[in-house]
C-alpha cells in the first residue's frame, strides 16, 4: 500500500472537521482564500467608478493578474497543507523507502515551497531512519507532491522550459520566475531544479519520440498524394567553443534528425537529437541508430521510404558506411534499402568554386554557374555538369590555389555522383536538400548556445540540449507527463495496514 492510499483511508475515517485543522495558519477554506477573494472583488468593482483610459485599463490587467496570483498562492497552500491530517498520530508510524525502514516524528515542520503562484508554507510530518543510518529524513507529502529542490512541479516544469528556449539566458530566466511566478531564485538554485528536469525528463526523452514519429509516420500513411511516406534522417556537426585552461578551443558538436514526409513531399513533423562535442560522435550515432531502428520494430504498415540526407563530411558519410548501409529490418531480418543524399545545396557550392577558378571574377563565371545548378537538377544532371566543367577545365591553364581548389570541388562531384540524382529523387518525394537538419544547428545551438558572452562547460551545455530537443521535437509534454508518471511512492508496511473495520469504516 502506498503513503497517498494511506492518507485517504485516514483522511476518510477522521473526518472533515478533523482534516480542516490539518495544517496551520488556515483552518478554513473560505477564511484562507477570503481575503485575497475580497481584494479582487473590490479592485473589478471600483473600476467602473474611476476615469476610463489605455493607463486605467492596462493598471487593471496587471493588478488584477497579481490579485490573481494571490488567489492562486493561498489556495494551493490551504489545498497542499491538508492533504495529512493534523493529528501526526493518525499517520503509519512506519513506512517505506527504498527499500529502508523510516520512523515517524512527532510533530509537523514547515518548509517554503515555490509553486507557479509564488511561495507558500507546507507544513509536513517527517520519517527518521528507523535503523539509524544516517540517512536525512525524509517526507512523504513532498515525494507524493513530487516536490523537487523545493518547487512544485509545475514550477520546476516551468523553469526548465524558460531555460529550454531560444534566447534564453539565466539572467532572463531569473526575471521571468520573480516576475511571472513571484519567485526569487538565484543561480545556484536555478541550476539544480534545471539539472534535475532534464535528468529526469531525458530518461524518457526516446520512448516519446518514438511515439511522436509512429504518429506522424500514421499521419503520412493516410495522406493523399502520388508518393510513399517518407523517413528521412539527418546528422550534422557545428563548431562550438568548449573552455579550456588559458583560453577556448572550438569542436564539433553535433546534431541529428527524422523527419517524416507525407504523399505530396511535405515535411509533417521532425524530431531532433543533440551531442557536444565527442570523439567520432559515437553518442550521436548510437542514438539515432536506436531511434530508427525502434520506429521501423513498431511500424506494422508496409514500410515507407528511408533515406539519408547529409552533406559529404567525415562523420556523416562514416555513419552511413558502417550503420544504415548494412542495416536490416528489426523485425523480420530483410535488408533495408536507405537512398543516400548528398546535400544539393553543398553539391552547389563546388559548382561556384570551380567557376570562380575558370572565370575569375567574370560574369561569365556567375553565369555559368547558375546554369549548372538548374543542370544539376535534370535527369542525369550530374554527369552532363562533370562533362561541362572538364571541357572548360581543357581551355583553362589553371595553376597554384587555383587549380587546387578546381580540383577539390571537381574530384568532390566526381566521386559521388550516385547520391546526386536529384531528378530521380524529386520524382519520388524524396528531399534533395539537407536543410532541415543544417536549420537544426542553428535552432539547438546557435539560437541558445552562442548567444553573445555565453561560455559553455560540456557538462551544463548538455543538460540544455537535451531540453531544447524536446522542446523542439514536440515532446515536451508527454515526456514530462512521464517524468511525473514514475517517481516512486513512499510504502507503508503490512503491519501498518488499516484493520479490515476501519477499511469498511473509509468507505
Amino acid at each position: 500500500m502506498t503513503y497517498s492510499m494511506y492518507l485517504l483511508f485516514a483522511v476518510a475515517t477522521l473526518g472533515r472537521k478533523d482534516c480542516a485543522e490539518a495544517a496551520p495558519p488556515e483552518a478554513d477554506l473560505d477564511d484562507a482564500i477570503g481575503p485575497a477573494l475580497q481584494r479582487f472583488r473590490e479592485l473589478l468593482l471600483q473600476f467602473p467608478g474611476k476615469p476610463v483610459s489605455p493607463q486605467a485599463a492596462f493598471d487593471l490587467e496587471q493588478q488584477a493578474k497579481a490579485a490573481l496570483l494571490e488567489l492562486g498562492r493561498v489556495g494551493v497552500e490551504w489545498g497542499y497543507n491538508h492533504v495529512e491530517p493534523s493529528q501526526t498520530e493518525s499517520l503509519p508510524a512506519h513506512v517505506e523507502f527504498e527499500a529502508c525502514p523510516y520512523t515517524r516524528v512527532k510533530h509537523k515542520t514547515p518548509q517554503e515551497v515555490a509553486t507557479t503562484f509564488g511561495k507558500i508554507r507546507l507544513w509536513r510530518v517527517g520519517y527518521r531512519p528507523t535503523n539509524k543510518t544516517g540517512d536525512p529524513t525524509i517526507f512523504p507529502l513532498l515525494q507524493q507532491l513530487g516536490i523537487v529542490a523545493g518547487a512544485t512541479p509545475a514550477l520546476a516544469e516551468r523553469a526548465a522550459r524558460y531555460q529550454a528556449e531560444a534566447g534564453a539566458t539565466q539572467r532572463r530566466t531569473l526575471q521571468r520566475l520573480k516576475e511571472e511566478h513571484g519567485v526569487n531564485w538565484g543561480v545556484k538554485k536555478l541550476r539544480q531544479v534545471t539539472s534535475l528536469v532534464a535528468a529526469a525528463m531525458t530518461e524518457n526523452r526516446h520512448e516519446v519520440q518514438v511515439a511522436k514519429l509512429l504518429e506522424l509516420l500514421e499521419q503520412a500513411w493516410l495522406s493523399k498524394g502520388k508518393h510513399k511516406p517518407v523517413l528521412s534522417v539527418g546528422r550534422d556537426g557545428i563548431a562550438i567553443g568548449v573552455p579550456v585552461r588559458g583560453g577556448m578551443i572550438f569542436e564539433v558538436a553535433s546534431a541529428g534528425t527524422v523527419t517524416v514526409l507525407d504523399r505530396r513531399g511535405e515535411r509533417l513533423g521532425t524530431v531532433y537529437l543533440a551531442h557536444m562535442p565527442e570523439s567520432k560522435q559515437g553518442t550521436m550515432s548510437e542514438q539515432l541508430t536506436l531511434l530508427v531502428k525502434e520506429v521501423l520494430q513498431r511500424w506494422e504498415r508496409p514500410l515507407p521510404r528511408l533515406c539519408y540526407v547529409t552533406d559529404a563530411g567525415d562523420n556523416e558519410t562514416t555513419y552511413y558506411q558502417t550503420v544504415l548501409r548494412t542495416m536490416r529490418h528489426p523485425r523480420t531480418g530483410e535488408q533495408l534499402e536507405w537512398i543516400r543524399v548528398v546535400d544539393y545545396f553543398h553539391a552547389s557550392e563546388r559548382l561556384w568554386t570551380m567557376a570562380e577558378a575558370l572565370f575569375g571574377k567574370d560574369p561569365a563565371g556567375r553565369a555559368w554557374a547558375r546554369r549548372m545548378q538548374k543542370l544539376l537538377k535534370k535527369p542525369n544532371g550530374i554527369r552532363r555538369v562533370l562533362n561541362s566543367a572538364a571541357a572548360l577545365r581543357s581551355r583553362h591553364e589553371l595553376k597554384g590555389k587555383k587549380k587546387q581548389g578546381f580540383d577539390t570541388a571537381y574530384n568532390y562531384l566526381r566521386t559521388r555522383t550516385k547520391f546526386m540524382r536529384y531528378a530521380a529523387y524529386k520524382r519520388v518525394g524524396i528531399p534533395c536538400g539537407s536543410g532541415v537538419t543544417e536549420a537544426a544547428c542553428k535552432t539547438i545551438y546557435t539560437q541558445r548556445l552562442k548567444l553573445s558572452g555565453m561560455r559553455w562547460k560540456k557538462a551544463g551545455a548538455q543538460t540544455i540540449l537535451n531540453l531544447r530537443v524536446l522542446l523542439l521535437s514536440g515532446v515536451w509534454a508527454a515526456a514530462y507527463r512521464r517524468v511525473l508518471s514514475k517517481i516512486e511512492n513512499v510504502k507503508v508496511p503490512t503491519y501498518d495496514i488499516p484493520s479490515r473495520e476501519t477499511l469498511k469504516m473509509a468507505a
